[in-house]
């Protein structure tokens, strides 16, 4: 009994060193919204994205997206424009989030519906 316990235990914290490594690789006021933006265009420019996430400021912006592209969420690319603009698009590991902003929206919307009616 005592071996079933240790190995239920082991997988907990298992589980737990898991949900801990998603957060701090999301973590921050501004990720989630960074990447809803880009889940739902596909491919969108930093002014796009900054308008797209209200409040966030532009070095706060670039802070989010240089951490998102670090933990290999997001690709970064420089087009050959006049004047030059970068483009963020969803790398193949950042689009396994997608089912997860899906249901973060679903949840939130039903959960605005039960805090203030709308």
């Amino acid at each position: 009994m005592g071996c079933k316990i240790t190995a239920f235990q082991e997988e907990q914290k298992k589980r737990m060193r898991s949900v801990q490594d998603a957060m701090d690789a999301l973590n921050g006021k501004w990720k989630i919204a960074i990447i809803s933006s880009i889940c739902c265009y596909g491919k969108r420019r930093f002014s796009d994205i900054l308008n797209d996430v209200e409040g966030v400021s532009n070095r706060m912006l670039s802070k989010e997206l240089k951490e998102l592209e670090t933990n290999q969420l997001i690709k970064r690319t420089i087009l050959d424009t006049q004047p030059i603009s970068v483009q963020y698009e969803l790398t193949a590991h950042g689009n396994t989030l997608q089912n997860i902003i899906s249901s973060l929206s679903d949840w939130g919307i039903v959960h605005r519906k039960k805090i203030i009616g709308k």
